[in-house]
């Protein structure tokens, strides 16, 4: 018995092109649709004007995000917000220098003096000495802070000042030694120091009081060697992170230089990270970015499409477009431009956006920035919207695209049809051939076979 081959596979073919045509979910793709970007969305700041049709996602989202486009009033929020800050962070304001203290383990030498020979530490016939004072060795500021003087006993030093100790062995000396006058001097100075590590050098550098800034210590870490000369790499690239106490800031070395406030004052204790970091952005979509492979970080990462450095100190979404090879003119939908980022909630507040569907504790809320290009005054707003450190850049396919993508498809599926129509009439004839124009049965496998 012959079984009929063509009744059985075209309508096979039919359905599984249906099926492909209904949800598209089996064509390929760089990433989501625009219409899933917008029905995923928890909640949405548009313009009025989208062009988007109704559409209802049959797959849930991981994670709820913010859909907002771009116009003017965002822009004018977004560029208000200003970038991290030291001066922000630690709260420092124009003032007077940090002022100094002992710390245990701080090294100090004490001078008393006495207005006449004759007193308590200076003889009567000491008429070959220079002056009518001692000299006490050298002390190192105990566990407990303190240091001793003779008949004075214990003084405490760590939490003072030169000049209070002064004061304070004076008064405990006032009644034993002629009008006593003491000098201490901090001859190795252990606890008022500040850290300071990474591409600038490493080491200890101490603090004279004099009113060191971020900038001050690092240059003397450069000139003690052991970095890899920052004076030689863009400032923009430099991330300088300051920890003080349980508080951390990090800017780049770029802002410290165009803003004078943010070179605030080095206290002791405080650490300084110097790390070369170059902000970068990834980019794909309907994008040129095909050769977009730059190398990262001095070469930690090279070869990878799609991941872009900024290059500069700042970076328009106009210019991070153009880095990525600009829209692909056979592919591109303009008026679907999409950047994804971590935004903090208080400036999603001020957009006045609904956040009730995220938890009130959540500060930094994944949002969209959608921009359309079709608009021809949106290519201002994209000379002023600023790209941030890892911003995804991601451009949808145009509707056509997806349509010619099915079509293909269905080209496809046909020939493949008619393929097997004619391997079946051959089958056919030639199984009567061998059997001599008789009744004969072919056996047939695959997909088709009963």
């Amino acid at each position: 018995m012959i079984v009929s081959w063509p009744k059985i596979i075209l309508p096979m073919s039919v359905i599984a092109i249906v099926g492909m045509l209904s949800g598209c979910t089996q064509l390929p793709v760089v990433g989501p649709s625009y219409r899933d970007i917008k029905s995923g969305a928890a909640t949405t700041l548009t313009n009025g004007r989208d062009p988007l049709l109704v559409y209802t996602s049959r797959d849930a989202v991981d994670f709820n995000y913010a859909l907002i486009d771009l116009n003017p009033f965002v822009l004018s929020v977004l560029s208000g917000i200003s970038p991290d800050s030291f001066q922000g962070t630690f709260g420092e304001q124009r003032g007077p220098v940090p002022v100094i203290r002992v710390g245990v383990g701080d090294v100090v030498q004490t001078s008393i003096f006495e207005s006449s020979a004759g007193g308590l530490f200076v003889s009567g016939d000491a008429t070959g000495r220079a002056g009518n004072f001692i000299t006490l060795p050298p002390q190192t500021v105990a566990g407990n802070g303190t240091i001793s003087i003779p008949y004075a006993g214990q003084v405490k030093a760590a939490g003072r000042t030169s000049f209070e100790i002064q004061k304070d062995i004076e008064a405990k000396l006032a009644t034993r030694a002629i009008e006593p006058q003491v000098v201490i001097n901090i001859t190795e100075q252990n606890a008022d120091a500040a850290i300071v590590i990474g591409d600038a050098g490493h080491g200890r550098i101490k603090l004279t009081g004099s009113g060191e800034r971020i900038l001050d210590l690092i240059s003397k870490a450069e000139a003690g060697g052991g970095g890899t000369g920052t004076g030689k790499l863009a400032p923009y690239d430099l991330e300088i992170t300051l920890q003080r106490k349980n508080r951390i800031g990090t800017v780049r070395l770029s802002s410290i230089i165009d803003n004078p406030s943010e070179n605030i004052y080095v206290r002791p204790g405080d650490v300084i990270y110097v790390h070369r970091r170059p902000r970068t952005f990834v980019a794909f979509g309907a994008l040129g970015n095909a050769t977009g492979g730059t190398t990262i970080g001095g070469g930690d990462v090279s070869g990878l499409d799609g991941i872009f450095q900024f290059g500069q100190e700042r970076l328009a979404l106009s210019e991070a477009v153009a880095k990525a090879g600009g829209l692909l003119d056979q592919r591109a939908n303009p008026s679907q431009i999409f950047i994804y980022r971590g935004e903090r909630r208080q400036t999603l507040e001020k957009l006045d956006v609904n956040l009730s569907k995220f938890p009130p504790g959540q500060q930094f809320i994944p949002t969209v920035y959608r921009v359309n290009f079709r608009d021809p005054s949106s290519f201002f707003m994209a000379q002023k919207f600023q790209m941030r450190d890892k911003d995804l850049l991601y451009v949808a396919n145009a509707d056509s695209v997806e349509v010619a993508k099915a079509l293909n498809y269905m080209t496809l599926w046909s020939s493949s049809a008619a393929g097997y129509v004619g391997n079946a009439a051959t089958v056919l004839t030639s199984a009567q051939i061998l059997g001599g124009g008789g009744p004969a049965t072919a056996l047939i496998v695959g997909a088709g076979a009963p």
